[in-house]
């Protein structure tokens, strides 16, 4: 298992390294770029098919416990160690990324996006896959820092060489928002390691912050906090997200929403709550009211840009959905109780399963128009995609319904739990406040739903009109790239416990400080 472990972290870097070198005469294909393209999809594949077995292999009995660790000094005079383990918390994202991943090269196989040389765009795309599913796995503070910096290059190319409008600018952006977060969290991590005298997260989550004083954990988390929130991301630090979205590839747009923004709340709960608890305690208002803020902001956006006229971009607003989806996340981590912190890992999978769906079906809707303007698309009546390309238009909609937390669906349980969670935060923290949150919160999942019905009723509905030529519907390929995230949607909609039943005992023990 630990093996396992490590071909799933290193294997897409070897690949990458692979996938620059020249393809053996064997191997080409009807051409270099097919070629490369196809060793994409096998590569991912692979680490798919690891993921999968490390999944089976999991000792599911005893989810709470470190499992498949690899532990092997590395920088001994500073303590840092390759440090390796995954639990129940971890194990459903190191798979989502696997899968979204894997999804995201088989379309782009059969749907490379205009730019350079796919030699280029396979190697970023595994480096990124490489460094994202790192971050979930390793277990030292320091190595959590390279992981979660290791991705921002690959997508920064991604989006500045192979994205649409305004890629330059956009992607400036992106890099300098999150490397900006990033030095001020590598801060926070030094200051947690050199005053307790090691880096190894398993051991300062058993020590539960005893080692640490009170002002050094309100420093830690401020520092590390701003860090995560930029990759969150939180408001008021996500202006770099809508752009981001915009200008990049559909591929990129997936893994972006799919596994990235992930990487910010993951560092939430598996660094601060178990590390810098008394820390957590005193900002977790302050999160939980920046969240409600970001769950408001960012469907108002999205009702501005759904609105007639206002010539609002489809990428932008599934972009700033994000953002109030995300919102729902933090303040379940927050609450600092099992049922709000469960009730965010599980809004995590279900965002990156339907907002990765969504960014698939609204590229697809691009390729099909040769534009995302929510104007252009419906006209004066309606795009009509249920008459012209029913399957596609079925399937936004399912996407949308989805989004929005349909009872039955994926979106539904982590909304809900992470409200559960703010109704009865963890001792010490104030109930009023948190009941306000609760309530702003669950407002906020009316004008989510208001949006996205909004967004159906123009792009999927209306008068079906004579075009110059006509709308393909979902081609086999595009069903073979989104069936398994419109099925696990449904999956983890009807049978949660697929999941709460890996995160709870983990959450239970990491919120102990380390007891199961």
């Amino acid at each position: 298992m630990q093996f396992l472990l490590a071909f799933i972290v290193v294997g897409p870097l070897i690949g990458a390294v692979a996938a620059l070198l020249p393809a053996p005469p064997g191997l080409k294909g009807k051409s270099p770029d097919q070629a490369v393209l196809r060793h994409g999809v096998t590569v991912t594949g692979a680490i798919l098919i690891a993921a999968i077995v490390l999944a089976l292999g999991f000792d599911h009995d005893h989810p709470s416990k470190m499992q498949a660790t690899t532990d092997i000094s590395w920088i001994p005079a500073l303590d840092v160690r390759i440090h390796l383990g995954i639990d129940g918390i971890s194990l459903p994202l190191l798979v989502l990324t696997a899968l979204l991943t894997f999804l995201c090269a088989l379309y782009s196989y059969f749907k490379m996006p205009e730019g350079p040389s796919p030699k280029a765009f396979v190697a970023l795309v595994l480096v990124l896959e490489s460094g994202t599913l790192a971050t979930f796995a390793v277990l030292d503070l320091l190595l959590f820092f390279l992981a979660f910096e290791m991705v921002l290059i690959p997508m920064y190319f991604l989006i500045a060489r192979w994205g649409g409008a305004q890629k330059q600018a956009a992607a400036w952006k992106f890099i300098l928002y999150t490397l900006l977060g990033s030095v001020i969290m590598l801060l926070g991590l030094l200051l947690i390691g050199l005053t307790s005298g090691t880096f190894d997260m398993v051991a300062l989550a058993t020590d539960n912050g005893r080692g640490l004083t009170s002002s050094v954990q309100v420093i830690a988390v401020l520092a590390i906090g701003i860090g995560l929130a930029v990759k969150a991301p939180m408001w008021p630090l996500h202006s770099w997200l809508p752009d981001a979205h915009t200008a990049a590839p559909t591929v990129g747009s997936v893994l972006l929403a799919g596994v990235l923004l992930k990487m910010g709340t993951y560092g939430f709960v598996r660094i601060l709550l178990p590390i810098t608890p008394d820390g957590m305690h005193t900002f977790a208002p302050y999160l939980a009211a920046f969240a409600v803020v970001g769950i408001v902001y960012g469907s108002l956006a999205c009702l501005a840009l759904a609105r007639p006229g206002s010539k609002g971009d489809l990428k932008r607003l599934i972009a700033y959905s994000s953002v109030g989806h995300m919102g729902f996340v933090l303040l379940g981590i927050a609450s600092m109780t099992p049922t709000g912190v469960n009730g965010a890992l599980f809004a995590n999978i279900a965002h990156g399963l339907i907002t990765g769906l969504l960014f698939f079906l609204v590229g697809a809707v691009k390729d099909r128009y040769g534009t995302a303007d929510l104007d252009t698309l419906s006209g004066a009546t309606g795009a009509a995609l249920y008459g012209r390309a029913p399957r596609l238009g079925g399937l936004l909609a399912f996407a949308a319904v989805a989004s929005l937390g349909l009872p039955g669906l994926a979106g539904f349980w982590g909304e809900m739990l992470a409200l559960f969670g703010a109704f009865d935060p963890a001792g010490g923290l104030s109930r009023p406040a948190f009941l306000t949150f609760m309530s702003i919160g669950a407002f906020g999942t009316l004008l989510t739903a208001a949006y996205m019905l909004i967004v159906v009723r123009r792009v999927c509905m209306g008068e079906k009109r004579e075009e110059p030529h006509r709308i393909a519907d979902i081609q086999t390929y595009e069903f073979a790239a989104w069936a398994p995230l419109a099925a696990l949607t449904v999956l983890a909609g009807l049978w949660p416990a697929v999941l709460l039943g890996l995160t709870d005992p983990a959450v239970q023990k990491l919120l102990a400080g380390g007891k199961s």
